[in-house]
């Protein structure tokens, strides 16, 4: 571990160099693409730094203890800095910890109604007014991309985009299979019913980083459906793209202007195809050892909401929390905190083996 991170402190030593360089800072791009390789090793450097400190600190009382006079002084230093070192090697492994590319992009969220029909649908409502209160809490803008409502007002599907600081990396952990189990309204005989929902978590991309060739791109116009007032149905506002490669297809039609559709219909189009690149590196990475909390398969059950018992139950972690309002309102720190430390667990389980 320390050879690497005598490594990491030589190539920020020499970052800290380029990035002053005028030669360099004339070359926009490359200098904020050394900026930010600075930024993402500052932190192990400076933790690092501080190992060494408090090292040689330690080093340096064990010398004075050979001095009668100094000695008292002395072991109190010695002891202290060697009750710090265990605790900043710990956090030198965590921040060793590769970081997921991803974390600092904002996303784009789909929840479908799954299995249960129209309690599906509202229980598919339940999870986006959920995790639109957990982005007002955090202070991120969530704009809804598209939608599907149901009678009910419960949504058979639900597209929509939160952008802020460090979204993914909060809410990565939410893709899967949410299961509800509670009485449903539309039901008379007050029997317990157990509904699905799915949930897709995927990180914006840029332009830059998924090249899609105009030719492979069908796009289709039609009208607004659903709540919106008097330009729905006027004109034909709403996009459709279909990706003929792939034979991927979105639709955005929360927008007045078709050009503002269209925009979005393309962030979600390279959306699903750097989940498809994605998943293909990570299903090469990670064949031998399957992540138990980050897969992000769709088809997993990941999470179990009980009404009656008032519980909701993350099955990848075995936590359970029995504050029902508080969570769908919004509350989801303590969980999500959780999944991360359980993640974090993992991958270093995985640098040991």
């Amino acid at each position: 571990m320390f050879d690497k991170l005598e490594l990491v402190e030589k190539r920020y030593e020499e970052l800290t160099k380029m990035i002053s360089d005028p030669e360099i800072i004339n070359n926009q791009s490359e200098w904020q693409k050394l900026v930010k390789e600075h930024a993402g090793i500052e932190e192990v450097v400076t933790k690092y730094r501080e190992y060494k400190k408090v090292k040689q600190e330690m080093e340096d009382a064990k010398e004075m203890m050979q001095d009668k006079d100094l000695k008292e002084l002395a072991e109190d230093d010695y002891y202290q800095a060697k009750e710090q070192l265990p605790k900043i090697e710990e956090e030198l492994k965590i921040l060793l910890i590769p970081k997921d590319p991803d974390d600092d992009k904002n996303i784009i969220c789909e929840i479908r109604a799954g299995a249960g029909g129209e309690e599906a649908a509202l229980f598919a409502g339940t999870l986006f007014r959920m995790y639109t209160m957990y982005a007002e809490k955090k202070h991120w803008k969530l704009e809804v991309l598209n939608e599907n409502e149901t009678g009910l007002g419960g949504y058979k599907e639900i597209s929509f985009m939160i952008t802020g600081k460090g979204v993914y990396s909060r809410l990565k952990f939410e893709s899967g299979v949410h299961r509800v189990q509670r009485v449903p309204d539309t039901e008379s005989s007050g029997r317990i019913h157990t509904s699905t929902a799915t949930v897709a978590v995927l990180p914006v991309v840029e332009d830059v980083e998924i090249e899609i060739n105009p030719s492979d791109i069908k796009m289709e116009v039609f009208r607004s459906s659903g709540a919106g007032g008097q330009h729905i149905n006027k004109t034909s506002s709403a996009v459709r793209l279909i990706h003929e490669p792939t034979g991927i297809v979105v639709e955005c039609q929360t927008e007045r202007s078709q050009f503002q559709n269209r925009d979005n219909a393309m962030k979600m189009l390279r959306t699903k195809l750097y989940e498809i690149e994605k998943q293909k590196q990570d299903s090469e990475i990670s064949n031998a050892r399957k992540s138990q909390v980050g897969s992000g398969d769709r088809s997993e059950k990941i999470r179990t909401y009980n009404y009656p018992q008032g519980r909701i139950t993350d099955h990848r972690i075995g936590m359970s929390i029995y504050q029902m309002e508080n969570f769908l309102n919004g509350d989801l720190d303590e969980m999500i905190d959780n999944l991360i430390a359980a993640d974090r667990a993992e991958k270093l389980q995985g640098e040991d083996e």
